[in-house]
């Protein structure tokens, strides 16, 4: 098993004087069908040793994440998902899309926190003033600390990761059941091969990104 997260930055930016950080993540951004998800899970400076299984979630298995929901809760001092639908994708571009998810997880926050570890390179959270749609989206004043494999090293990150990864995964498995033929309860819908094939096969639902061209030859 991949070694546990730490609490390493988070403990830094306690001592920089943060008093709430939260690690934010995103599921869902190479999907072909379905909505990006953003998690959120907030801890302060009396934060315990997080739950021995917590890992990225791509490095856990389905059992596990879910398993591992209810200890995150009781771990966090705040956490949520929001999310941003197909349609939501096709209309203002998945960059603006996980910006409106963040918004929407994090105005569902009971504890709202004082600076941000967000995974990757690119701070999504930020708007740029030149995008079209910038403005629709509420902009949140926080400060980000970026992290590449923040989800694999940092603790709070790796929750929210787990968080994002267990909601989406359940709402995927709900419309499984109303296009069975995508196969989304396994594929949760990326671009498996069964998944193209049903698309070349069956066209697109209203949850497909069809901004993406996906009834191209190679399905990308």
């Amino acid at each position: 098993m991949p070694d546990a997260p730490t609490l390493d930055l988070e403990q830094s930016l306690f001592a920089q004087g943060f008093d709430l950080v939260a690690g934010v993540d995103e599921v869902g951004r190479g999907s072909l069908a379905g909505p990006v998800s953003v998690g959120i899970a907030v801890v302060d400076k009396a934060v315990n040793i997080p739950p021995a299984q917590i890992r990225d979630s791509k490095q856990m298995s389905a059992k596990a994440r879910t398993e591992s929901i209810e200890l995150i809760k009781d771990w966090a001092v705040a956490r949520a998902v929001g999310s941003a639908s197909a349609l939501e994708i096709d209309e203002i571009g998945i960059i603006n899309a996980l910006r409106l998810a963040w918004t929407r997880a994090y105005e569902e926050l009971d504890v709202k926190p004082s600076h941000v570890i967000l995974d990757g390179k690119h701070n999504w959270l930020e708007p740029k003033p030149t995008d079209l749609f910038a403005a629709e989206i509420p902009d949140i004043q926080v400060p980000v600390t970026m992290k590449v494999k923040a989800d694999a090293s940092c603790a709070s990150v790796a929750a929210a990761s787990v968080l994002a990864k267990v909601t989406r995964d359940q709402y995927m498995a709900e419309l499984a059941q109303q296009h069975p033929e995508y196969g989304w309860s396994t594929n949760v819908g990326y671009g498996s091969a069964k998944h193209l094939e049903a698309i070349r096969t069956h066209g697109l639902t209203d949850f497909h990104r069809k901004s993406w061209n996906l009834l191209s030859s190679d399905g990308q």
